[in-house]
């Protein structure tokens, strides 16, 4: 079992950087395929990226493509969510999220076992 919590949301104008992070517990985090979702007032979570065991294999929602950069460092249990170029329409809470369940596509939140409480993105026009 591993324990995620998000930190690093705030409030940031347009075309302005944040990088959120995810620390999580335990001795087993390489173990886990960790994912970030976010998901806004009114609105279904959605997911945004996701990075494998090693760090080697990303994806992105096409949404943030290019913009923000998932990152892992094993040897301190936390994951990253390097974000440039925010917009409006980034505003959302943004969970981090944790699977064991390997194979899938990592895309969909029910994919995940382990979730954290989430940190509120503002980016203001």
């Amino acid at each position: 079992q591993v324990q995620v919590a998000e930190s690093g949301g705030g409030l940031v104008q347009a075309g302005g950087s944040l990088r959120l992070s995810c620390a999580a517990s335990g001795r087993t985090f390489s173990s886990y395929v960790m994912g970030w979702f976010r998901q806004a007032p009114g609105k279904e979570r959605e997911f945004v990226a996701t990075i494998g065991l090693s760090g080697g294999s990303t994806n992105y929602a096409d949404s943030v493509k290019g913009r923000f950069t998932i990152s892992r460092d094993n040897a301190k249990n936390t994951v990253y969510l390097q974000m440039h170029s925010l917009k409006p329409e980034d505003t959302a809470v943004y969970y981090c999220a944790a699977t064991r369940l390997y194979g899938g596509s990592y895309s969909r939140p029910e994919e995940y076992d382990y979730w954290g409480q989430g940190t509120q993105v503002t980016v203001s026009s």
